[in-house]
């Protein structure tokens, strides 16, 4: 194609979030940050929320540099985000409240609570959705468990995306890809599952319409076009779930056995298939099934991920050292392989203060030697990732019936050249390393679709192949993790 097509994605993580700027021209995509800020959440007395209206203002802050600094017209604007959290609107339209953060402290010990109202089995046969305490389904019945009066007052629901999207169009809509990360969609009857949240006294009357990824909201608020001096550009819903839209930028194609690792914060291990599963193998291996984009579903795994390794070294600066990753990478590979092996998805990961001692705990209960440098802490991190992959692709070609011979990692841990080698001999597949903005990749492509400036996901993701390389990595050293694999599973089981 011989013009240029521009589009605006606002890819918001856990902790920073950016705008970048992408272009379509010819057959090839090619993107480019304009603005980057911080994504802190804010403790308040003995809770935990997102900075949502500081996002907004960083997000318009983005579009006026783009508008400036990149004249020209857009063709689109997406936004993507994580998943789970949400927002209440009242009958004005204002939010109740300040959103909250998944890992807030409020749905400690719920799923045992829920499960003694509507079995665990029940819930999974609805919903399809791996088991999480952060769930938003977890969240709703915390709140109303706590006697919260907004379940009542509310009008709206808006996962993040959602309400930012809002907040840019004035248009309200809930996106399939975050939807179903809720816990409250049934996939297979693709509808709010109001008959499950009516036995957990959870009201539903606020959850709205579905919309498909690619889905047009409308043109930018008259608001935000006169504080950024944008036109009235097309706001487009891409796969506002972030996974959703990093695993739209895979370049596989659909025949070659592909699973991908989308690496950040969290890992999301998974295969894109055409339909739910959910049956009792995947309810025994807690896989879950969330929408993505064409109709298809990403059947995956959440895995802790790098969020062992932020919080690390987030401990590590506390105490007077500040490690950049690629340092850590580096050192790490001098440490003893295999001193410890740990399961990244242990449940005393999830929120701890100090996250070294938190794993010198782990090694000291599950009877192993506890690492005592940085270098041990960061490969015992890595080797652990590593191995929770290859159980987790283990799982997928149980229940899927098909071999898995690519393994595609995308995000910023593509870049982990130690995670990526690890993840090949632990499981003994070729691995391709990258696009490292999958994310991104994925909203630009959506938006393009949207539009028509792309024919088809497929040469889409191939577009994506032929503008950003790919490092392969093939397994070098597979015999050695044998053992170490083996130990793993026990005390992974052991624990569970």
């Amino acid at each position: 194609m011989s013009s240029e097509s521009r589009f605006l994605t606002f890819d918001l993580g856990a902790e920073s979030g950016r705008a970048l700027l992408g272009a379509v021209e010819g057959s090839r995509l090619s993107l480019r940050e304009v603005h980057r800020f911080p994504n802190e959440p804010q403790r308040i007395l003995d809770r935990y929320h997102w900075d949502t209206v500081r996002l907004f203002a960083e997000m318009k802050t983005g579009l006026l540099r783009c508008v400036q600094e990149s004249p020209g017209e857009l063709d689109g604007i997406g936004v993507d985000t994580w998943g789970v959290d949400f927002a209440l609107l009242d009958a004005r339209d204002d939010v109740l409240g300040l959103p909250y953060h998944y890992r807030d402290a409020r749905t400690d010990g719920i799923l045992e609570r829920a499960f003694a109202i509507v079995p665990r089995d029940e819930i999974y046969r609805t919903t399809g959705i791996q088991f999480m305490q952060l769930n938003t389904l977890f969240q709703l019945l915390a709140m109303r468990i706590a006697g919260s009066p907004l379940l009542d007052v509310a009008r709206s629901f808006l996962m993040t995306p959602d309400l930012l999207n809002y907040w840019l169009t004035g248009v309200k809509a809930n996106e399939f890809t975050n939807a179903t990360t809720t816990q409250c969609f049934d996939p297979c009857k693709g509808a709010w599952a109001r008959e499950m949240l009516r036995r957990l006294e959870i009201p539903a009357h606020y959850l709205g319409e579905v919309v498909a990824p690619g889905t047009v909201l409308g043109p930018l608020h008259s608001t935000v076009r006169d504080e950024t001096g944008a036109g009235r550009v097309q706001v487009i819903a891409p796969a506002t779930h972030d996974t959703g839209s990093a695993v739209a930028a895979v370049p596989a194609s659909g025949s070659d056995g592909w699973a991908y690792v989308s690496c950040g914060t969290w890992s999301l291990v998974g295969v894109e298939w055409p339909r739910p599963v959910i049956n009792e193998q995947t309810l025994a291996y807690n896989l879950t099934n969330e929408g993505g984009v064409n109709a298809t579903f990403r059947l995956l795994r959440n895995v802790m991920g790098l969020w062992l390794l932020q919080q690390s070294r987030q401990t590590w600066a506390r105490e007077g050292t500040v490690y950049e990753y690629a340092e850590l990478a580096r050192i790490a590979q001098d440490a003893q392989p295999f001193a410890a092996l740990l399961d990244p998805d242990d449940p005393s990961f999830l929120k701890p203060p100090d996250m070294p001692a938190a794993i010198r705990a782990y090694c000291d209960q599950t009877g192993q030697t506890a690492p005592t440098t940085v270098a041990g802490t960061v490969r015992c991190i890595i080797e652990g990732l590593a191995l929770k992959y290859r159980w987790v692709l283990e799982r997928l070609e149980e229940v899927t019936g098909t071999a898995i011979r690519t393994v595609h990692i995308i995000g910023g841990g593509s870049r982990n050249e130690m995670l990526c080698q690890a993840t090949a001999d632990a499981s003994g597949k070729r691995v391709l390393a990258g696009p490292v903005e999958a994310t991104a990749l994925g909203n630009v492509l959506v938006q393009a679709l949207a539009v028509g400036a792309i024919p088809s996901l497929r040469e889409g993701r191939e577009m994506i192949g032929r503008s950003f390389p790919l490092i392969e990595y093939l397994p070098a050293n597979s015999d050695a993790w044998y053992e170490p694999y083996q130990r793993f599973v026990s005390i992974m089981e052991s624990r569970a």
